[in-house]
């Protein structure tokens, strides 16, 4: 479980550069939950994701997970119950080491390294078992450098990376953003597919309508670091890409609003 309270974050503080990114957001999201998290560009909504990957610590409030308080916890720290997916698909590998090489690391996170190397035959067969489910045919070429590799090929192979220990949390970032039609479907198929199998709790970011509709079961809309809906049950249900749509445009509306009102505010009572 994934207890966000009152978190606050503010860049720059006291500067002309001074950015409120997060404003008193709470979330709490239950074992297995799915959920899904939109807004415009600049509402807080990877800037959330950052917090609870400890990319940086909080100003004010409480991260839990999974019984740990991780307030205070460094990114390096919270990896052993992260995994988690750049929209950048050269991201989260090392690109001139294998396939295998790659998955091998990702199966030891968490874990003591000693100086033997960890790619036994038993584990070089796991992996291959394991990316045969990708139905991409890289089982065969899991000597190549995973640097080689197309976009959709590599964000497949991070995908499968960041739940192969089945983590606490998935943290997905805009994770087909970066990718063309085709392979976006089929890494999200492939996210749909391991989140359900393997019952992950996921924080998952994107710009898409559709996938917002088609994926989870809650949607949390985002601006000016503030949660603005919290979508669930019925309501959730019931959602559709133009509802989400809409309430976008009254953002929009609402924001263009706002210097009118003020302006005639001050006309008529200064």
């Amino acid at each position: 479980m994934l207890e966000i309270a009152n978190i606050t974050k503010t860049f720059h503080p006291g500067t002309p550069n001074e950015v409120r990114a997060l404003r008193d957001v709470s979330l709490r999201l239950e074992a297995g939950s799915f959920l899904i998290i939109i807004g415009t560009n600049g509402s807080g909504k990877s800037t959330l994701l950052n917090a609870v990957a400890g990319t940086f610590l909080v100003d004010e409030g409480q991260i839990g997970l999974a019984g740990h308080s991780i307030t205070r916890w460094s990114e390096h720290q919270r990896a052993k119950l992260i995994g988690r997916v750049f929209q950048n698909p050269f991201s989260g590998t090392a690109p001139n080491m294998s396939i295998a090489e790659n998955l091998a690391l990702a199966a030891r996170r968490g874990q003591p390294r000693g100086l033997g190397w960890g790619l036994t035959r038993k584990l070089r067969q796991e992996l291959q078992a394991r990316i045969r489910t990708l139905n991409m045919g890289l089982e065969s070429r899991i000597d190549n450098p995973i640097g080689t590799l197309s976009g959709g090929q590599r964000q497949a192979l991070t995908l499968l990376m960041a739940s192969w220990l089945k983590p606490e949390l998935l943290l997905l970032d805009e994770h087909t953003a970066a990718l063309d039609p085709k392979s976006a479907d089929q890494v999200i198929r492939l996210t749909h597919e391991i989140i359900q199998r393997d019952r992950l709790t996921t924080l998952m970011v994107t710009h898409s309508m559709q996938q917002a509709v088609n994926l989870g079961n809650r949607i949390v809309m985002m601006h000016r670091g503030r949660v603005l809906h919290d979508l669930q049950g019925p309501e959730r249900a019931r959602v559709r890409p133009e509802d989400l749509l809409k309430r976008f445009d009254e953002v929009r509306r609402r924001e263009q609003l706002d210097p009118a009102v003020a302006d005639m505010l001050q006309k008529n009572y200064v």
